[in-house]
């Protein structure tokens, strides 16, 4: 399937430039999206972070390395991307549970980690309502917060700005301005690979507040899953999307922003809808 076989070009990139610096945007190419979209599908697939999975194949490669009679380690070091020993040193451990100074003792045991293979697997199922909706650019007002190219990190950004805008009157004054469609608070990744990633908590709106920002949505063909419970069923329906309905749907992502539409932001029982932009192979 070439889907598969792009993931598997992806992951022989890696392999190649694993002593090198491993450019995320042109692992989007390889893989025909985005650097972001590459990383969610990655993730999503093998069940580790895309920067997690490259530094346990470096440091695998590492320990293989400082074996060998003769071998610095800061020589290691640098040739797999750490200039500062400590980072090398604390990296190493978070992998091997030991420093590599000891791995040259008699007996001692380190971990390896294969390069992943992706494969077709079919799975048998529980069913997945969606729907194809192509629509108009729309304009949305909210607020929003820079977002690091290592999704990962992200974690630590989103959820906090969730917590600051319902505290502070925002989330409320923002549903107030709610005029167009999609009638719903929105989640708005905005991660192509020509502009700054950003992710917005906003509306669909025709009004304006100095206060607040603006972004305009383009035109576009979307895959639209309903889902509802806590936050965390909303991880598991995306999760779903990549391994189980995009493989076989016989689309692929398109050149869009990832939406999330909250028709009820309840935490605890929310109704919500995810949007992926697609495009037909």
């Amino acid at each position: 399937m070439e889907w598969i076989e792009r993931l598997n070009d992806a992951i022989g990139y890696i392999e190649e430039n694993l002593a090198d610096e491993i450019d995320y945007e042109r692992l989007g190419r390889i893989a025909c999206c985005s650097s972001y979209h590459f990383q969610r599908m990655f993730a999503y697939m093998a069940g580790v972070s895309l920067s997690e999975y490259i530094r346990r194949r470096r440091m695998s490669l590492a320990a293989v390395d400082l074996q060998s009679k003769g071998i610095k380690i800061i020589d290691v070091a640098e040739k797999y991307g750490y200039h500062s020993p400590t980072a090398f040193n604390r990296a190493f451990q978070s992998v091997h549970g030991i420093a590599p100074s000891v791995v040259k003792n008699e007996g001692v045991s380190v971990k390896s980690f294969p390069p992943i293979t992706f494969k077709v697997t079919v799975k048998g199922g529980e069913e997945m309502n969606y729907r194809i909706e192509t629509k108009d650019a729309f304009r949305i007002v909210g607020v929003s917060v820079p977002l690091h190219k290592d999704i990962e990190e992200n974690f630590t950004v989103i959820p906090p700005k969730w917590q600051e805008i319902s505290m502070n009157g925002t989330l409320q004054r923002l549903v107030g301005m709610m005029d167009t469609p999609p009638m719903g608070v929105l989640g708005v990744s905005t991660c192509n690979d020509t502009e700054p990633w950003r992710y917005y908590i906003a509306v669909s709106s025709s009004q304006m507040q100095d206060d607040l920002e603006e972004y305009i949505v383009p035109a576009a063909t979307w895959a639209v899953f309903p889902g509802e419970g806590t936050n965390q069923s909303i991880q598991e329906l995306e999760r779903r999307i990549v391994t189980e309905w995009l493989p076989t749907s016989g689309y692929e992502y398109g050149n869009a922003p990832d939406v999330e539409v909250y028709l009820n932001p309840d935490p605890n029982n929310a109704k919500y809808e995810v949007w992926i932009p697609v495009v037909k192979k």
